[in-house]
């Protein structure tokens, strides 16, 4: 076995991989809100941006596939230290907190992550595998305007905000990038990025359940 699957066979390993493949979910999770943003502008500017991205054309299925196995490589992995942290049992109750502290965040990851996949499986069904002749923006409106569909993706970003708070703080620490000095100036602009990212989504699920004539 060579070094370099000797390093990612290992716990170490398989938390840089998760550090990783999270900082880029973060990063399209970042993008994706930008993106969708464009809603605060009204239909015309939400079907624009919809259609820009169409006009990349291959390079679609391309960034999907790419996507999708970051995400995937993420699960599995996150799966793989559940299942070694269980089988530790004894040694993981010798420590008393990790470096982070034991925060609700960090006590519930790996549940708010199956909860995530769940949200985003329900997310596909109403959005990527539907009519995809509908336009995009009615596609939104006629789910996010149904009060089960606006609880269920609320309570899916909420679940989701607490993964990704403790997410960006846990990858710092194991990418090395913590100091005591500079800890809590972390934990605070981790905070910042993640509830950006979760107040753009929140507002706009608000604004299209009370307004169904924002995307009209």
């Amino acid at each position: 076995m060579s070094w370099f699957s000797q390093a990612f066979s290992s716990s170490l390993g398989k938390k840089y991989i998760m550090a990783v493949t999270g900082l880029m979910l973060g990063g399209f999770l970042l993008v994706h809100a930008a993106g969708n943003s464009s809603i605060f502008w009204g239909r015309h500017a939400f079907i624009g941006y919809a259609e820009h991205l169409h006009a990349l054309g291959p390079l679609i299925p391309v960034a999907e596939f790419i996507l999708l196995s970051i995400f995937l490589l993420h699960v599995v992995t996150g799966i793989q230290l559940f299942l070694a942290n269980l089988q530790a049992r004894s040694e993981r109750y010798a420590v008393s907190t990790p470096a982070g502290g034991r925060t609700l965040g960090s006590k519930t990851m790996p549940y708010t992550g199956a909860l995530i996949l769940s949200f985003i499986l329900l997310h596909l069904y109403n959005v990527r595998f539907t009519d995809q002749s509908v336009p995009v923006a009615d596609i939104v409106n006629n789910v996010l305007s149904q009060p089960v569909y606006t609880l269920l993706y609320s309570t899916g970003i909420l679940v989701l905000a607490l993964h990704v708070s403790h997410g960006f703080w846990s990858l710092f620490q194991t990418l090395g990038m913590n100091h005591p000095r500079y800890d809590r100036i972390i934990r605070t602009m981790a905070s910042l990025v993640c509830a950006v990212i979760i107040a753009v989504f929140l507002v706009i699920l608000f604004l299209l359940f009370s307004n169904s004539s924002l995307l009209a």
